[in-house]
Formats: C-alpha cells, structure tokens, sequence
C-alpha cells in the first residue's frame, strides 16, 4: 500500500483510446516528471482535483504520446488514494510504451485486481462490491450485468449489514448482562431475541431463496438439448443459434459428441449442450457419446427433450424418459410439418410434462418454448425490481453457514438454554455474514478473490 503502482486498464487490443492508470501516494510526483502540459505555466501540483489536461508525456526529451490527463486527489478515487489516468492512443505499442515510461519515473506494475483491492482495504468498497467490480465485467446478458450493478451499489451489503448489526447488537447486550447482571436483566430474554431470530431469519431465507436463480443469471442455464437419433437435436441447436453450427444429415447417429454454445435468449443467457442420439448402439464411438449424454443430462439446469413425432416410441424414448424423473424439463413435440405417428396426448400421458408442438423447417413454436424457459426459471418475469440477488457461490455457502447458526439459536431458545451459550451461535452467525462483506476474512482469502481479477482493474 505503500507503494505507487500502475498499469494498462483498457483491453491490449487496437482501439480508439488507451487508458494507462496510476494510484498511490507518489501518482502526482510521478506525472510531474513525465507529463508536458500544452499551456504553457500550468503546474500540475497546484490543478483542481477530478480535472482533465491536454498534453504530452515524455521519456526525457523524447515525446512518447499525445494524451489527455485525468487528475484525481484521494479520498475522493476509486482506490481511495491519489490517482491519475492518462487517455493516450489505444495502439497496443503506444499503451506499452506510456506504461514503460511510467515505471521507469518510480511506478511499480500492479499486481491482478490491486486497484480494487486498494479500493477495499481503504474500505472505498466492501469485499461483496469488489467482487460485483469482477461479475460486472464477465456479465453475459443484461440481467447478469444489472444484478452485479446493484450489487456493486451496495443492494447486498445494506442486507448484510443490517442483518449483522442486528445480531451483533444482541451478543452486546447478552455480553453486557452477564458483565454487570445488577444493572442489566436477561428476565424475559428470550422473548425478545426470539422476534429477532425470527426476522433476520426471514432476510437471510429470502436471499437463500433466489442464490441459485442468480447464479443463473450469471453463468447461464446449463441447457441439455436430449432425444433420439435423427430426432432434431442439432436442428434445434441451429434454429436457436440462428446458423449451421452443427452437422445436419439424415444418417442417424450423425451427433457422436457433445457441442456446446452459448445463446442469449430474452436477456437470458443459455448454456446450449447438444448431445448424441439416445439409442442402443454396438458403434464404440457412438457408445460413449450416448453414455455423455446421460452423463451430461445429470447435470442440466434445463432438458430439452426433442421428440420426433413422425416416428412411434421406443425403448429409447422410453430410457429418455426414465431419467427426467423430477427434472426440468421441456418437451417439444418435433416436425408438426409432417404425418404424425404419434400423438401428442400419447406424449403427454408418457412424460407427464406440458409439450410444445414445434416444426423446426416452419418455425412453429419457437416463441411458445421461449416463453417456456422464461416461465419456468422466473416465474414469467425478468423485471428486477428491489429483489437483491445472490450470484456469487462463495457468499450462497457463507449465507447458508449463517442461517444455519441462527436455526441453532433457535433450537437453543426451545431448549431453554442459556443465553452466553445462545451468544456462541449468534457470533458465528456473525462471523460467517462477515465473510460476504469482508469483515470477517483472511489475507489468504482476500489475495485468492483478487488474484483472479483482470490486470488493471
């Protein structure tokens, strides 16, 4: 923290502007010496904070780029300390070169995420923001990106630490009492810290709720497009996709593997999986794309089993639908276009799911399975409204840790025990919040979350 440090906080690619960033207590001395204002006079020492200037840097008498120069004072920046900000040419030479001559006047090269992380150890942001300044980069469609927004608002950390002050507030007074049990009563205790329990409870089981909804939203809905050979698996992967990204052919078994894409759909973000034909196969190749596909069935947030109506069911379908038991799943009742041999109630008595009709040679039914998986994921809303939610899986574990402690205050009360043994669930309950906000965690655990962050940010 003691040290200045700098580095490229644009994409290393060609573009229109670079931006080279410098934060520390010696940002301003080391402009001084590399930066030519084009007024003449102008003393960057004595310029207002949060100002721009035109000119350029220099290596010596050497000029290595024109730029513009962003000033800002601490503690009114992003790291909390002084930082500026220089817009040169988004050559990837020219970024190279501003740095190179950044170090070279007393800058050391950031470390992956130090600008963040100086950010929350200057306490700018908590540990749940930081992380939010990370999701906000890697958001796949815009609800993912307005979560982690409200997130790096604070959305999260104002529920955290109220729920936190709360319990907190409850060790203090049962610390009190047993310190000073003249002045200070536990007569009835109970009562009161039982209407807490049970409220933060409530916060806490609301955000549980919705933690995996949010890693949806983050990471995309593991989707398995499941059938039989030659049933339109790969049709449909293409349809969605809207291009030819896997091999069509009228030979069944064309699909030996699995081929993975991602689609937005809606502002949802799907993690499309096609996999081989369901079948009885002696084909080697064939045989361990059939036991992928199980395999990756497993694991599906979502199945899309592609039923070809113009063929009768078999004993493959009949695997198929063996392991959908209690899965989500959708059933599409494929090529309406053609005679059908099997009848959609025929379908619906088998799988016991809603089926959608769809040809994919006409489009029918497309729209009908969009709304679907909206449905069936968000109860047939994507509006956020003041709903905070939990995408990162490092705070859904510490979340649960939580509730967790608080169900054994709660059988603590029923039991009637006393409350410095309450005290010791309540602190823990404490503790594992604290691990979502940072007040509760390791230099270990810290260095770990920000060594996967992007250089220079």
């Amino acid at each position: 923290m003691r040290d200045t440090v700098a580095a490229i906080s644009s994409a290393m690619s060609e573009a229109g502007i670079g931006i080279v960033r410098i934060s520390g207590p010696d940002a301003f001395a080391i402009i001084k010496k590399i930066f030519r204002p084009a007024s003449k006079g102008k003393n960057t020492d004595q310029v207002p904070s949060h100002t721009i200037h035109y000119g350029w840097i220099m290596d010596g008498d050497k000029v290595v780029d024109e730029v513009l120069l962003m000033l800002m004072r601490g503690p009114h920046t992003y790291t909390g300390e002084d930082t500026a900000e220089i817009d040169c040419h988004g050559g990837i030479l020219s970024m190279k070169r501003v740095l190179e001559t950044v170090l070279k006047n007393g800058a050391a090269i950031a470390e992956p995420g130090e600008f963040t992380k100086r950010a929350f150890l200057n306490g700018r942001i908590d540990l749940s923001q930081a992380e939010a300044v990370m999701d906000v980069i890697q958001s796949k469609n815009e609800y993912a990106l307005q979560s982690s927004l409200d997130q790096l608002r604070g959305g999260l950390s104002e529920k955290i630490f109220g729920v936190r002050s709360a319990l907190l507030y409850q060790i203090a007074y049962i610390e009190s009492a047993l310190d000073d049990p003249e002045h200070i009563s536990l007569d009835g205790y109970t009562d009161t810290i039982q209407q807490v329990i049970d409220e933060q409870k409530e916060i806490l089981e609301s955000l549980a709720a919705h933690a995996d909804d949010g890693k949806l939203l983050r990471e995309g809905i593991r989707t398995v497009i499941l059938g039989k050979p030659n049933a339109g698996k790969s049709s449909l992967l293409n349809t969605l996709l809207g291009e030819e990204r896997a091999i069509v052919t009228d030979i069944a078994g064309t699909t030996r593997d699995t081929l993975e894409e991602y689609l937005n759909l809606r502002g949802i973000t799907l993690h499309l999986i096609d996999t081989a034909g369901i079948r009885n196969t002696e084909d080697t190749v064939e045989k361990i794309g059939v036991q992928r596909s199980l395999s990756m069935a497993e694991k599906a947030d979502l199945i899309l089993y592609v039923v070809d109506s113009s063929t009768p069911l078999d004993e493959a379908d009949r695997e198929i639908i063996s392991i959908l038991r209690d899965r989500p799943v959708i059933v599409l009742y494929n090529k309406t276009d053609l005679e059908p041999v099997v009848s959609l109630d025929e379908i619906q008595q088998n799988v016991s799911r809603t089926v959608i009709p769809v040809s994919l040679i006409t489009g029918e039914g497309l729209e009908d399975l969009e709304d679907a998986i909206e449905k069936k994921f968000f109860s047939g809303t994507l509006l956020f409204n003041d709903q905070v939610m939990i995408t990162n899986q490092r705070h859904k574990e510490a979340l649960l840790e939580a509730l967790e402690s608080i169900s054994l205050v709660q059988q603590g009360i029923d039991l009637g025990m006393p409350e410095d043994c309450l005290a010791i669930d309540l602190r823990n309950a404490c503790d594992s919040l604290g691990r979502i906000t940072g007040d509760s965690v390791g230099e270990d655990l810290v260095n770990e979350i920000f060594s996967k962050f992007c250089i220079g940010k």
